[in-house]
């Protein structure tokens, strides 16, 4: 006989647009209040079924602190009884006994429609797409299985040419706990399962970028320890050095953040793609520019110039001759020296293409700060004025 635990949410609550809302923001917290005052499921049987500290489920319903394990997100799920798809998973294995016609509720119905939209609406449109077009889990993972993996994460990284991490945030954590999950279930060749590791490494720094730039410096910083943690086992030197970089980014410390972006080239190899080369040394330039090294920033600098020759991988593709001068005017922007920053900006910033408005936004604001630190007021107005 199937266990039927006494934490399952009834079908009319997972019907429910607010509680379906809240479990595809994995707002676990709203999730464990509905439970309590729609289907009087008490805080210390969802405390005991999902194995978290009872005063843990009480701060959660309150709106303090977020659930991002996700080993916790799949005991949530199980422990509720909530189909895998509502919360951007697999289906589960309990799932296979449910008819069609049940709540396993699969998206196409008017009221699931009408619920992603209202999440739309709230939240931004990328939140609802993990529940609509998450990839079905094989049992076993071959070299070609990881291919499409690793192309429909590399189409779905251009969401961030549009889209702040506020709106793609959930979609690419959600990209990251697929592939956490099929590492787990999945059977696979070692080398396969290296690959399929080094996706996971990459995914996390997407994932982990998203947060950061959403506000969510928590879950960056985790996501990125978890990022080097699944580099190192697939031997991704690559990646590594990469997960280095974006944590020294986001590093308070600034003698710190330039010591961990030191580390972070340390992990360049001869093998390396040239770009790859690039951005690493470019994020350390800028972690030196913010710790006031003009010394190390130029050697930085000029360390990625001369690396720009070669075919890279996608999660690199972003850095050519046109965004490492945007970073060089920004070094310089940083490290007030004007007359350096503002021909190196200008030049770029003219063959910048306008269909990226974000980021050329805010390259704009650094062409600006230049000139700000010139006394050029006039010149500082007109940039943020004409765009």
């Amino acid at each position: 006989m199937t266990y039927h635990p006494p934490t399952a949410l009834p079908p009319e609550l997972l019907d429910d647009a607010e509680m379906q809302r809240a479990l595809i923001e994995h707002d676990f917290g709203a999730v464990f209040r509905l439970a309590r005052t729609r289907a009087g499921i008490s805080y210390s049987r969802i405390a005991a079924e999902c194995d978290i500290k009872p005063e843990r489920v009480g701060t959660l319903a309150r709106g303090t602190g977020r659930i991002t394990s996700f080993d916790k997100v799949v005991m949530i799920a199980d422990a509720l009884r909530v189909p895998g798809h509502m919360v951007g998973l697999a289906p589960r294995p309990w799932e296979n006994g449910l008819s069609a016609d049940t709540h396993s509720r699969e998206i196409g119905t008017i009221v699931r429609r009408r619920t992603v939209l209202a999440a739309a609406a709230s939240t931004g449109l990328a939140a609802a797409l993990p529940a609509l077009h998450q990839p079905p889990s094989p049992n076993h993972i071959g070299p070609g299985d990881v291919a499409q993996l690793r192309a429909r994460t590399a189409r779905l990284r251009r969401l961030d040419d549009i889209l702040g991490g506020g709106d793609t945030y959930r979609v690419y954590l959600s990209e990251y706990q697929h592939t956490k999950g099929q590492l787990r279930t999945a059977s696979t060749t070692p080398d396969t399962r290296r690959s399929l590791l080094s996706l996971l490494a990459e995914q996390a720094q997407q994932a982990g970028w998203a947060a950061f730039d959403g506000g969510r410096p928590a879950e960056a910083g985790s996501l990125y320890e978890e990022s080097m943690a699944a580099a190192r086992e697939a031997g991704d030197s690559n990646l590594l050095g990469n997960a280095y970089a974006f944590l020294a980014y986001q590093t308070a410390d600034r003698d710190q953040a330039a010591e961990m972006a030191a580390h972070s080239c340390v992990a360049i190899t001869d093998s390396a793609p040239a770009t790859v080369r690039a951005l690493l040394y470019e994020r350390m330039a800028w972690a030196c520019a913010v710790a006031d090294r003009p010394a190390d920033t130029e050697r930085a600098l000029s360390a990625a110039h001369t690396a720009l020759d070669e075919q890279q991988p996608d999660w690199a593709a972003w850095v050519d001759r046109t965004e490492l001068d945007i970073m060089t005017g920004r070094c310089w922007t940083e490290l007030r020296r004007p007359l350096r920053a503002v021909p190196v900006l200008t030049q770029a910033l003219a063959r910048y293409d306008d269909a990226h408005a974000r980021d050329k936004a805010l390259y704009l604001s650094w062409l600006a700060d230049a000139y700000l630190t010139a006394g050029e007021v006039e010149k500082a107005a007109a940039v943020t004025g004409g765009h």
